[in-house]
């Protein structure tokens, strides 16, 4: 993950691993600007970097018109280190972000949604059990989180209480080995975990191996036990994973390689299937590319991945029947270091995070072709990593 604010590698470099502590630091958070936000809109989160060279403030609300595709900032949850990555537990009582600190362990923070202002309460912190946790899924009985620790190369699950609170990690799995390009991949760096539709597996991308690990998920119990793993071509650096809607199909975007690659999946074994692999970035790009984010719509129609270096966001065409992919679009994001993006609940638009120009911008998407239209507004957000509407 290479240009964030964090610097992993520069870390790295520096030892960080030999100074991680063992507790995380807790963290004070407070809601400012009491604005109700009003029904005519979605409400969306926004997790920044707030240190280690990063400017954003906390966890920012903003309301998007669902007309103008306008956006309305709410307020700041101020006092949350470096929320980089957010998810919303069931019902959008909950919001989880994992606190990607620089040095020492990382945290994991659990807030409480205000129902009537969507503004944020601090629950509780707990260790995410490593290093720069990157990114957080909730399971769909909001039992359980699971988390990504990028430096480390660990996935962890902790329990969330009856109240939304985190109980302390009732599982950490180690991953071991390197990949070819020395100094992205000196180890294990998981980047993502993704839950399997029935919720029987999780895959677990570590970009550090080049590898999918993929675990037998216990939705009772939070356990995760070895069920296989899938080998990605050398160098490439696994960063996301995520299902089709249908659960046939899986998608996986590489950060290096700057690749998506189609899975037949097998809901059975857990197992994936390679069925076809394409380039995202533009025709003809030559330059440094690092690929970020990857989503599938909800009518499983059209696939999106961002480009951090040909700053663009790829719009793909999926096959329903054989989940193959052909490419049909690719659109500048208006800013630089395009990090992750959403699309809105109603499908009528999609907002990319900037991360190094610092603005969200928001594109009109036709949902019948899937392609994106040029961008209709902007808002201002210091280093913007995660967008997540609630």
């Amino acid at each position: 993950m290479t240009g964030s604010p964090l610097d992993r590698r520069a870390f790295l470099k520096s030892g960080g691993l030999l100074a991680l502590g063992l507790a995380a630091t807790p963290a004070r958070a407070q809601s400012r600007g009491g604005a109700e936000p009003e029904r005519a809109g979605p409400l969306f989160y926004v997790g920044t970097y707030t240190e280690d060279m990063g400017h954003g403030e906390g966890i920012y609300l903003y309301r998007l018109d669902p007309a103008s595709g306008a956006l309305t900032a709410l307020g700041v949850t101020h006092g949350v280190r470096n929320p980089s990555f957010l998810a919303l537990g069931p019902g959008g009582r909950h919001l989880y972000a994992v606190n990607e600190y620089a040095k020492g362990t990382g945290a994991v923070s659990a807030f409480a949604v205000d129902p009537a202002t969507a503004a944020l309460t601090l629950l509780n912190q707990r260790s995410s059990e490593g290093a720069a946790p990157c990114h957080v899924v909730v399971d769909q009985r909001g039992n359980f989180v699971l988390v990504a620790n990028y430096v480390s190369g660990t996935a962890s699950v902790l329990p969330v209480r009856p109240d939304g609170s985190l109980g302390p990690a009732v599982e950490v799995v180690q991953h071991r080995g390197t990949g070819p390009n020395k100094e992205r991949q000196e180890g294990p760096h998981v980047h993502c975990v993704a839950l399997s539709p029935d919720q029987r597996f999780a895959i677990v991308c570590d970009l550090g191996i080049d590898r999918l690990k993929i675990y037998r998920f216990d939705s009772d119990r939070g356990s995760l036990a070895a069920a296989g793993e899938v080998e990605v071509h050398g160098g490439e650096g696994p960063r996301h994973f995520v299902f089709h809607p249908t659960g046939r199909f899986g998608y996986l975007i590489t950060e290096m390689g700057s690749t998506l690659t189609a899975y037949e999946y097998d809901p059975a074994r857990g197992a994936l299937q390679e069925i076809q692999k394409i380039s995202s970035l533009p025709s003809g790009f030559s330059g440094h590319n690092d690929a970020a984010e990857i989503e599938v719509s909800v009518d499983g129609r059209f696939l999106y991945a961002s480009n951090r270096g040909s700053n663009d966001v790829a719009v793909v065409a999926l096959d329903p029947t054989t989940g193959r992919m052909s490419a049909i679009q690719h659109q500048p994001t208006g800013g630089d270091w395009p990090r992750h993006f959403a699309i809105d609940p109603s499908g009528r638009f999609l907002l990319v995070a900037n991360e190094r120009s610092g603005d969200i911008v928001v594109f009109p998407r036709d949902p019948l072709s899937g392609r994106l239209a040029a961008s209709v507004a902007k808002a201002r957000v210091p280093n913007p990593v995660c967008i997540r509407f609630l």
